[in-house]
Formats: structure tokens, sequence, C-alpha cells
């Protein structure tokens, strides 16, 4: 499955896949302080492990960072 993540094409073997498998994938060491939005819609943490992605969605990876 090919998903669309911050405006990069990605290729997954899954066919389906959720949000906290394919964070898993693409970044294994750097899950704190994230946030995600599939389709402009932000999904709540505690629902990555249940909502599974569509090869249309686009999905959009922010990450917190510290400054002042």
């Amino acid at each position: 499955m090919e998903l669309q993540i911050n405006n990069q094409k990605f290729h997954f073997e899954q066919t389906e896949i959720s949000i906290q498998a394919m964070l898993d994938l693409q970044a294994p060491n750097k899950q704190k302080g994230l946030a995600v939005a599939v389709n402009s819609t932000v999904i709540s943490k505690a629902n990555w492990g249940n909502y599974l992605l569509k090869p249309e969605d686009d999905i959009l990876i922010i990450t917190a960072t510290q400054g002042g």
C-alpha cells in the first residue's frame, strides 16, 4: 500500500496498516511528542492502534519542539 505522509509517498507491504503500525515502521524511536492528522482530522493517540489507514488518506505527522 502507498501512503502520502507529510507530502511524500511511502510504500508499505501490508494491505491494511494502523497509524501505530505505520509509526512503528517510520519512526520507531521517535514517538513522543507526536500528533497525527488524517485528512485534516487529528486522531487521538488512544486510537492510533485501531485506526486503519487507506491508500487515499493524506497523513500529517507533527512533532512538538521546544524553543523560546
